[in-house]
């Protein structure tokens, strides 16, 4: 009676094993999410009406000719969404290339060369990282009234950097020290080759990481800075689209279409990076990824126990 239990649950573990180990139900979930997201701000731009175009039919409701519905003045709710996930998209990836590249000058910089350089890397960071983040966005946003996207993008990107390169420079520092590591530097190799050959690669899995948080922190801080009146002039993003609606009283006048939609696309965006962000912990952290594992062996030895 306990052999056919135990076959089964061994060729489920050897099917298990021969899958590669970040393809998670976690990572397919939240990249299907997001890749779902991502097609919609690229192709529905060039499908929809000008979303800038008023009309005299304001707050309609969803129907066949508006499958969003209307806001206040008449203008088309599915075109600025679509608009506005092209915007805020933009924003996010912007913002996350630029975190990304100043946490991996000062972190992995400073972490290999060391000495009084990693010092004033490290002191900067540090003075950074203390820096309110919200608090300074608005106050720089309140300042400049000409609010581009690459002035948000800049001011979004200089506050949300610092964190990832002190977990870099502490991989880097835990890394350089490495036999590898320093047989290229006995061999005659240049930093920049080591870096670049022996080191970063290393670092890649807390690099996306790094990457994914920094893109959902960014279009978080978008929303949360349009949504007061402080972001991105000229351009449609979720954040000004609720703004927008907010001073339109769309709530007030039960006109759910108009605030809904960016609302739900913030909230799956971030729910579906949130779980690739998980899934690549997962990998990072062999404390979660062993954890599984050692469950379902848990679990296997309980039922055979009770089988017996």
């Amino acid at each position: 009676m306990t052999t056919k239990p135990t076959t089964a649950a061994m060729a489920v573990s050897a099917q298990r094993r021969r899958l590669p180990r970040f393809l998670t139900p976690t990572l397919m979930v939240g990249g299907g999410i997001v890749v779902l997201i991502t097609l919609f701000g690229l192709i529905a731009p060039f499908f929809v009406a000008d979303p800038n175009a008023v009309d005299n039919m304001g707050m309609q409701p969803p129907s066949a000719q508006h499958w969003l519905g209307t806001t206040q003045t008449g203008q088309d709710v599915l075109a600025q969404l679509a608009w506005a996930t092209r915007g805020s998209l933009t924003v996010g990836i912007i913002v996350a290339v630029m975190a990304l590249f100043l946490s991996a000058f000062f972190g992995i910089l400073g972490g290999y060369l060391g000495g009084w350089l990693d010092e004033a890397f490290s002191l900067f960071t540090n003075v950074v990282l203390i820096l309110p983040g919200l608090p300074l966005m608005i106050v720089i946003g309140s300042y400049v009234e000409q609010r581009g996207l690459i002035l948000i993008a800049v001011v979004l990107a200089i506050t949300s950097w610092a964190a990832a390169a002190r977990v870099l420079r502490s991989q880097t520092l835990s890394i350089r020290g490495r036999d590898y590591v320093q047989a290229s530097k006995i061999a005659g190799e240049r930093p920049w080759r080591i870096i670049a050959v022996e080191i970063l690669p290393n670092l890649l899995p807390v690099m996306s990481s790094s990457f994914v948080f920094a893109l959902v922190s960014a279009i978080l801080g978008e929303a949360g800075l349009s949504f007061i009146g402080l972001g991105v002039v000229g351009t449609h993003t979720w954040g000004s689209m609720l703004f927008y609606a907010q001073n339109g009283q769309a709530l007030t006048l039960g006109g759910w279409w108009w605030f809904v939609p960016p609302g739900a696309m913030i909230a799956a965006l971030g729910g579906g990076l949130s779980l690739i962000n998980f899934s690549i912990d997962g990998i990072i952290n062999p404390r979660l990824r062993t954890a599984p594992a050692a469950a379902r062996t848990a679990r296997h030895a309980q039922k055979e126990a009770a089988a017996a």
